[in-house]
């Protein structure tokens, strides 16, 4: 599995991306809240004549002559300002629960490729112990032929077996952190089936990326950004709302009203006086919050270009030293085949070899620490311009 591979398999299983989801269809639900109208409201006042020396000539208390009924039907109207402002709030609602779902699918992404990273270097960790082991393993049959045939002393074949014994206890320590973090792995791109990264993954940018381009990227499109220019918007959209929400909702209908079998017909209006309330303390809460957010949107401009700026010029460095390491590599590895030759052939001692031995694999070690810190800080630059959500389309 790719790095590539691996985020989009956590685009679709991440059982936290999963559980998220279901805020998006809630953010749904608000916009079909906000669409609905007001119902109607239906009011019955019966009034009972309660003293029978009132009652109609030759009636029953039950008589329609000994009482009168109120029939009211009415319904609140909205403004047409109200109903659309409304709306557009729920909507900008909606696009801000988005934003928040891109940006924490970018802080899980970089999970997942950071994990990614650490089965990456686990296994090649497991690689580089293993080829030593084999090494030592074929040095310690070869010493027992040897002393066998007294051409080397007991000590130099009790050393080899030692290193060997040494490289089988790292490599079993390796192996069990490798399952932990391919166990790990596969949770976060959530899998129960076995995962394996691929060592030949490379890590490049295209050539036509430079900083000033991922400085423009990350500032169009990383979702934080986004989010803070959605949340601006929605204020301003809620400003418009709550100032419409200082005008009084009329409430009107219609009145049936039989007194005593005489049939009235009525109207009905209702509207709440402005004299004390005009929805100003929401109103200036609007208006703050829209400072707020804009004020945010300045303060995450500086933060992505500090970001972009420490994790452009980590990388280069760490590139820098990934390169250097080819030659040293080279090196290590001639020195230690020398060493092997005029050991075997008693041109040296067994401490001359180990000490190649354990140089070659320090720096096999160094090498592959190089490699991670290069390729954290390629993920931390895919990280901080946004680009990582690319990566998992």
């Amino acid at each position: 599995m790719s790095l590539q591979e691996a985020l989009k398999a956590a685009r679709v299983n991440n059982l936290f991306l999963k559980t998220e989801r279901y805020t998006i269809e809630a953010g749904q639900a608000d916009i079909v809240s906000a669409k609905l109208r007001p119902n109607p409201a239906l009011n019955n006042q019966t009034l009972q004549l309660a003293n029978s020396k009132y009652y109609a000539e030759n009636t029953a208390w039950n008589s329609p002559h000994n009482r009168q009924v109120w029939w009211q039907l009415t319904k609140p109207f909205q403004l047409p300002n109200q109903r659309k402002y409304r709306i557009d709030v729920a909507n900008q609602g909606y696009n801000l629960i988005n934003k928040n779902f891109l940006e924490l699918e970018r802080n899980v992404f970089f999970d997942v490729a950071s994990k990614w990273l650490d089965v990456w270097i686990a296994q090649n960790q497991i690689r580089v112990i293993e080829i030593a082991k084999n090494n030592a393993d074929t040095l310690a049959k070869i010493n027992a032929l040897r002393l066998k045939n007294q051409v080397i002393s007991e000590t130099d074949l009790i050393r080899t077996q030692l290193l060997s014994e040494q490289y089988a206890v790292q490599l079993k320590s390796v192996r069990q952190d490798l399952l932990n973090k391919r166990s790990q792995l596969r949770f976060l791109i959530g899998t129960t089936d076995s995962v394996d990264v691929d060592l030949t993954n490379e890590f490049l940018f295209p050539e036509s990326i430079n900083i000033d381009t991922l400085l423009r990227y990350a500032l169009a499109n990383r979702s934080d950004i986004q989010q803070i220019q959605t949340m601006i918007t929605l204020s301003e959209s809620n400003i418009k709302f709550q100032k419409s929400m200082a005008l009084p909702q009329p409430e009107l209908g219609m009145i049936w009203n039989p007194q005593n079998t005489v049939p009235y017909v009525g109207f009905f209006g209702t509207i709440e006086l402005p004299i004390f309330s005009r929805n100003q303390g929401e109103i200036q809460k609007s208006t703050i919050l829209k400072r707020q957010a804009e004020q945010n949107y300045v303060t995450v401009q500086t933060q992505i270009q500090t970001e972009i700026n420490t994790a452009y010029k980590s990388f280069i460095v760490q590139q820098q030293n990934v390169e250097r390491f080819t030659g040293i590599l080279q090196q290590a590895q001639s020195i230690l085949d020398r060493v092997r030759y005029a050991y075997l052939r008693g041109g040296t001692t067994i401490i001359d070899f180990l000490e190649a031995q354990r140089s070659w694999l320090e720096t096999q070690q160094q090498y592959y620490d190089a490699q991670q810190q290069y390729r954290q800080s390629y993920i931390q630059l895919l990280f901080v311009s946004g680009l990582i959500n690319q990566l998992a389309q």
